[in-house]
């Protein structure tokens, strides 16, 4: 197995010498810098697969390090770890909200925890790339956070504002789907009806060629089960095979999870080269979020594959998004106002929020997230 690059930006030079050597020693190619400018340039031009450095940084702290190396299209999905001396809890929370992925303390087993986070980034560097469209998932903690319609609408401004990019929606809530109710589509072609089909039927081209576009929406739509007793009947051990297909035959392919986190989804939310997590402002909301972000992290899904949104779908009560940051552990993308009847009336039509209402700050909001979403997604599977 080829050795990793590592980059280790470290103001103290006996700690950098003495990470240096292990690392040389134990087979991986090792770059050091002594402040975080020097670390930048080197991180965007050297292109390591992880960096550790210490958040106390002569010239720059650590939090905005990590801030800067997230935004780099070229470093959006880097391992980065923060290896410090500083043991307070807050000071941990603000680094893995600014994007570093582990935080381990200086410590005589700092050395191990250090390489067991290695072994894992060289075992997945070696895996096979990912191919065809980019996989982006919806999935909410809890029921009422407006995810199928945000899914909706988000889809359809990518769809928008890359006019030559085929994107497909795949409508996953179980055990009813929501999103043909929104874009107003009535016809018989479901997730249900495709999974009753064999495998050699759902080809690449059939794919391509039989998802109905909506109008309106400019995207593909394989719609949800119509009724919860057809949602029993669902053929799971073909949905995976399905969202395959559906990357390889288009650009985009947006699943709508709802709160569906179960061990069907899991491996799509594992896959997906960005998770949107919806979250409303209630603090029950907020804390079950919490609560599946740490399950969600324990199954490997890192936080720069996270793009969280704050719906206020209930009205303008709540949290503020810097407690709801402090809570979930993670940095609000997008906060989209409490959008009162507009939403409903938009989608009692059938109709995108910003065809309805294309001055609105929403409108704004939800044309800046999808232009987010696709730079990250594609940041991250090209890093």
């Amino acid at each position: 197995m080829e050795a990793i690059k590592i980059l280790l930006i470290d103001a103290d030079s006996a700690s950098r010498n003495f990470l240096s050597t292990a690392l040389r020693q134990q087979g991986y190619e090792v770059l050091c810098a002594a402040s975080a400018k020097h670390g930048l340039l080197s991180a965007w031009t050297d292109r390591p697969a992880v960096i550790v450095a210490d958040p106390i940084l002569p010239d720059l702290a650590g939090e905005e390090l990590a801030e800067r190396l997230r935004a780099h299209p070229s470093t959006a999905g880097i391992s980065l770890i923060a290896l410090s001396s500083d043991q307070q809890p807050a000071r941990q929370q603000s680094c893995e909200q600014a994007g570093f992925s582990a935080y381990i303390l200086k410590s005589p087993r700092a050395m191990s925890a250090l390489t067991d986070i290695l072994r894992d980034v060289q075992h997945k560097q070696a895996a096979p790339p990912r191919e065809g469209g980019l996989l982006i998932v919806f999935l909410s903690a809890k029921g009422g956070t407006g995810t199928s319609s945000l899914c909706a609408n988000l889809a359809m401004n990518i769809a928008a504002q890359r006019p030559q990019a085929r994107v497909a929606v795949v409508d996953l809530v179980l055990p009813i789907g929501s999103i043909a109710g929104i874009v107003g589509y009535e016809g018989s072609q479901n997730v249900v009806s495709l999974g009753k089909l064999p495998a050699s039927a759902t080809t690449v081209e059939f794919l391509r060629e039989n998802l109905p576009v909506i109008q309106g929406w400019g995207f593909h739509l394989l719609a949800g089960s119509p009724d919860p007793e057809l949602g029993n009947e669902i053929d799971v051990s073909r949905i995976e095979d399905i969202v395959l297909g559906l990357q390889q035959a288009y650009d985009y392919v947006v699943i709508d999870l709802g709160r569906s986190l179960s061990r069907i989804s899991l491996p799509l939310i594992q896959r997906a080269d960005l998770l949107a997590m919806i979250v409303a402002a209630d603090r029950s909301t907020v804390t079950l979020t919490c609560t599946v972000w740490e399950y969600l992290q324990h199954k490997g899904v890192r936080p720069s594959a996270v793009y969280l949104i704050l719906n206020r779908a209930v009205g303008l009560e709540g949290l503020t998004k810097a407690e709801a940051e402090a809570v979930i552990g993670l940095p609000i993308h997008a906060a989209v106002p409490h959008l009162a009847e507009n939403i409903s009336l938009a989608n009692n039509q059938h109709h995108p929020y910003v065809a309805n209402f294309p001055s609105d700050a929403a409108a704004i909001v939800l044309r800046e997230s999808a232009r987010q979403m696709q730079e990250l997604a594609a940041a991250l599977r090209h890093a």
